[in-house]
């Protein structure tokens, strides 16, 4: 199958980019180090493109009950210009993906998907839209970049009248930016060094991202690939599709209990309120290594016995705590803060402990 482009693909060769194939697209993996490129997401201001991401348009009278019936969290308590975290349960008590939420107005909403699953997530909602909701996927038409770091309020002020210090966690705003309209800014990211989300059309892509790169000089700007993208990610303990969950996992096993909400009907409700009330047998963790080691997906997690008692799902050597860390499903009685677990690497049970998230504390 070929890979798909990203519309500024020749801007990020040019830009001296590795790139390679991710879900279906040919992306930036790095342009530096990845070592380099993440601390100046922590400490300044990095730029991703990450316009792989999937984006899709619900409208009209019944597309808060669509929205409803498909993704665990209560979209009923979103206001306008908000942003909410979500999953759509599958009917096996699994996960087909987890999502953003825009709330435009009341019968208008924008989802946000992994790219990895977009025709999957398109046909899973598509399949209970039994009332004529109206749906649009934009995905490619839609530019995404993701300027994050504890600079990147100011680095973004002068490009727009959007007061952006103002802008709180999860909320957005649609107005003027870099001189082109009807922009989305939004206050998320993947990283939890701060910043923003920039939803941009891929005629005005090239524009938005040269003002960015511009106005972000002085802050010492970096484009940033998805190496530095992965381990930011994970010393925030935020996960990832395809890792941490899928199709086999609830979301109560992955401690997405937060964002399952059962004062409402959703796809599979009754199994999973079921699971509460019965718990659950095993639990995503996140562990730190007391030995030295770096942590791999799919590593076996074992106990002091030598017994395996879950698996790996994601793990590197943090660049900030210069440690091995990573997540991981373990039978329930391993999964309390500071027990005492083992990953076996290349054959050796190297001693950890389960900690509680993030890894790096703001």
């Amino acid at each position: 199958m070929e890979l798909k482009k990203i519309a500024l693909n020749d801007v990020h060769e040019a830009l001296g980019a590795k790139m390679v194939p991710f879900a279906g697209y040919n992306m930036p993996v790095r342009y530096s180090s990845d070592i380099e490129e993440h601390n100046a997401v922590r400490n300044a201001v990095g730029i991703f493109d990450v316009s792989h991401m999937g984006e899709f348009m619900v409208r009209g009278p019944q597309a808060l009950d669509l929205i409803q019936r498909v993704t665990t969290n209560d979209a009923a308590k979103l206001e306008d210009g908000k942003v909410q975290y979500s999953c759509l349960p599958n009917e096996n008590g699994g996960i087909v993906d987890d999502l953003l939420v825009y709330r435009f107005g009341e019968e208008e909403y924008m989802l946000v998907v992994n790219a990895s699953n977009i025709d999957k997530d398109w046909d899973w909602i598509s399949k209970y839209n039994t009332q004529g909701v109206a749906l649009e996927n934009i995905s490619d038409e839609m530019s995404l970049f993701a300027v994050q770091g504890p600079k990147a309020t100011e680095a973004l002020q002068s490009l727009t009248s959007i007061d952006l210090p103002a802008m709180v966690y999860y909320t957005f705003v649609k107005g003027e930016f870099a001189g082109v309209s009807d922009v989305i800014v939004s206050a998320t990211g993947y990283t939890g060094a701060g910043g923003f989300e920039i939803y941009v059309k891929n005629q005005d892509a090239r524009k938005v991202f040269d003002a960015i790169m511009e106005a972000g000089k002085p802050f010492g700007i970096k484009p940033i690939g998805l190496g530095a993208r992965d381990t930011l990610r994970l010393e925030m303990g935020f996960c990832l599709y395809g890792n941490d969950i899928d199709d086999t996992t609830s979301p109560l096993e992955a401690g997405l209990g937060w964002i399952t909400k059962f004062d409402k009907d959703f796809t599979n409700a009754a199994n999973l309120k079921a699971q509460k009330e019965a718990g659950v047998d095993r639990k995503l963790i996140a562990f730190e290594m007391v030995d030295k080691a770096i942590p791999r997906s799919h590593y076996e997690i074992v106990n002091a016995e030598g017994e395996k008692i879950g698996e790996v799902t994601s793990g590197t050597q943090s660049p900030t705590l210069s440690k091995g860390i990573g997540l991981g499903y373990v039978a329930k009685e391993y999964s309390k803060t500071d027990s005492e677990i083992f990953v076996r690497v290349r054959n050796k049970d190297m001693k950890a402990k389960v900690v509680k998230l993030p890894f790096v504390k703001k």
